[in-house]
C-alpha cells in the first residue's frame, strides 16, 4: 500500500502544480457550456478521498465533518469565488489528509466497511484498500478535467 499512497501524494502535488500556476480568476472561472471550475475539481478530489475513507468505514457519522464537503462533494457545484485562502487550506488538505490516512492505515484504524458502489466507475468498493487504489483513477480524471478546463478559460 505504501506505492498506493506515494501514487495519490504524486498525483496531488502535480495538481497542486496546475493550481499553483493559475490565476484566482482562472481557477474561478466556469467557461461557457460547463458547470464547473478548476477549484471545484480540485476541492472534490480533497474531500472525497477523506468522506470514503472516515464515513464509509464508520470512524465518522456524518460527512459534514469533512471540512469543506458541503461545497465539493458530488452533485455540488461553485457556488460562490474561492479566495486565495481557501486555495492555499486546499492544497494543504490535500496533501496532509493523505498523510493522516496513511498514519491511521499502518496503525489498523480503519474496519471493514459496507461495500458500496461507486457512481463514477459502478464498481463496487469492499475494504478500505480499494477506496484507496480507486481514489488515484478518482484523482487523475479531475486533474484531467482540471487540464481540459485550462485549455478553455
Amino acid at each position: 500500500m505504501n506505492q498506493v499512497f506515494e501514487f495519490i501524494i504524486n498525483s496531488r502535488k502535480a495538481f497542486i502544480q496546475l493550481v499553483d500556476s493559475l490565476t484566482i480568476e482562472q481557477l474561478n472561472k466556469i467557461p461557457d457550456g460547463y458547470n464547473n471550475n478548476i477549484i471545484w475539481n480540485f476541492g472534490h478530489i480533497v474531500v472525497s478521498t477523506q468522506t470514503l475513507c472516515y464515513v464509509r468505514t464508520g470512524i465518522l457519522q456524518d460527512a459534514g465533518l469533512v471540512k469543506f464537503n458541503e461545497y465539493y462533494k458530488k452533485d455540488t457545484r461553485p457556488t460562490y469565488t474561492v479566495s486565495k485562502e481557501e486555495v492555499d487550506e486546499l492544497k494543504a488538505i490535500a496533501l496532509e489528509s493523505i498523510n493522516k490516512i496513511k498514519e491511521d492505515y499502518a496503525n489498523g484504524v480503519f474496519p471493514d466497511i459496507t461495500p458500496f458502489a461507486t457512481s463514477t466507475y459502478g464498481t463496487q468498493l469492499n475494504s478500505v484498500e480499494e477506496i484507496l487504489i480507486t481514489t488515484i483513477g478518482h484523482d487523475n480524471l479531475h486533474y484531467g478535467y482540471a487540464w481540459a478546463l485550462k485549455k478553455v478559460i
